[in-house]
């Protein structure tokens, strides 16, 4: 059987593990962040790198013929534009999410987990890494304390476009369900002066949240409450929030996440699902989000229709859906 040499340069690219593993390696030995502060020399890298000069240097060079680095001269290395990206260490950031010790790489890492989701449906992150996503992070606090910054950096993009194309001034009472450190709805609350806030989330978001609020001027108006979104949640609220949350769970999951959410609004309240939906480059299957969500969470990405399902069967039914740029929709949902 003649081999299509075309076709074995694509498997190739689609197999590639060196590349990956280099650029983290690089990240890892913070080899962008020095040449960015002019350590540029192969032996004063290979010095401040704590590396082996010859091993480094062939290291710098395959990545170079990848547009990493440049050699601008023998020995002598510099950034290019994609290099630069790697010296971004806040949460959301490339360097910080691809350094080979921090939760990033424990994500990517994950993917050695996929044979087991398939097999299962369920998450593949514990055949890993020997406990769940969420245990993981709770086990240790540097990988919740980043888990949270990325939250707040997405956050910090949605959060405006859900002030403003939600009709709040109809709201008093708005509760977020799972509100992280409190970036979502600190912008409703400055936003909309008349509107007072309950935050529910796990102990140290909810430390980290109440901080927030404080900084804001913004402690008469809001509270921050330490629950569980599988529990029974703060009743009295006329709007239950629960953003970009939904993906992170299995349906079964997710039904049970609405349901607490119903029986807290009951019959007048509403509960307003957030969540950034798949388009065009990045619908299902075009883009590895959601594979990702199934081996990290047993989660997974859905359309509006599949959100109304689960909002059924959690005893809800739709409302309104209002949208924003880049798949950002807002699904409202009130007792059936």
């Amino acid at each position: 059987m003649a081999i299509d040499g075309d076709a074995a340069a694509r498997l190739d690219r689609l197999s590639d593990l060196a590349t990956p593993f280099a650029v983290r390696t690089a990240v890892t030995l913070r080899v962008p962040d020095r040449i960015a502060a002019g350590v540029t020399g192969l032996t004063e890298l290979a010095a401040a790198c704590d590396a082996d000069p010859a091993a480094l240097g062939r290291l710098l060079r395959y990545l170079t013929h990848r547009g990493v680095f440049a050699e601008v001269s023998p020995d002598v290395f510099a950034l290019t534009d994609v290099g630069a990206l790697l010296c971004d260490r806040d949460g959301g950031g490339h360097g910080a999410d691809l350094d080979l010790g921090g939760l990033g790489a424990r994500m990517d890492l994950a993917w050695a987990g996929l044979p087991h989701a398939i097999r299962t449906g369920g998450p593949g992150y514990a055949a890993v890494h020997g406990r769940d996503f969420w245990a993981d992070l709770d086990a240790h606090p540097e990988h919740r304390a980043y888990f949270d910054a990325v939250m707040l950096s997405q956050q910090r993009i949605t959060a405006p476009e859900v002030a403003t194309c939600y009709p709040w001034p109809e709201v008093t009472h708005v509760v977020d369900v799972a509100g992280g450190s409190g970036g979502l709805l600190r912008e409703l609350l400055c936003a909309h002066p008349h509107l007072r806030g309950t935050l529910v989330d796990r102990d140290e978001p909810v430390a980290t949240a109440t901080a927030t609020f404080a900084e804001h001027g913004l402690t008469g108006r809001v509270d921050a409450v330490v629950g569980d979104f599988f529990a029974a949640l703060p009743t009295g609220g006329d709007v239950y929030v629960v953003s970009r949350a939904l993906t992170d769970w299995s349906d079964a999951h997710a039904t049970a996440i609405l349901r607490r959410c119903a029986e807290a609004a009951g019959d007048t309240g509403r509960v307003l699902v957030i969540e950034v939906l798949p388009t065009v480059p990045h619908v299902p299957h075009l883009s590895p989000y959601d594979l990702r969500m199934l081996v990290l969470v047993g989660g997974r990405e859905r359309g509006v229709a599949e959100h109304a399902a689960l909002a059924a069967a959690a005893g809800l039914a739709p409302r309104r859906t209002f949208h924003g740029s880049g798949g950002l929709t807002l699904m409202e949902f009130a007792a059936a």
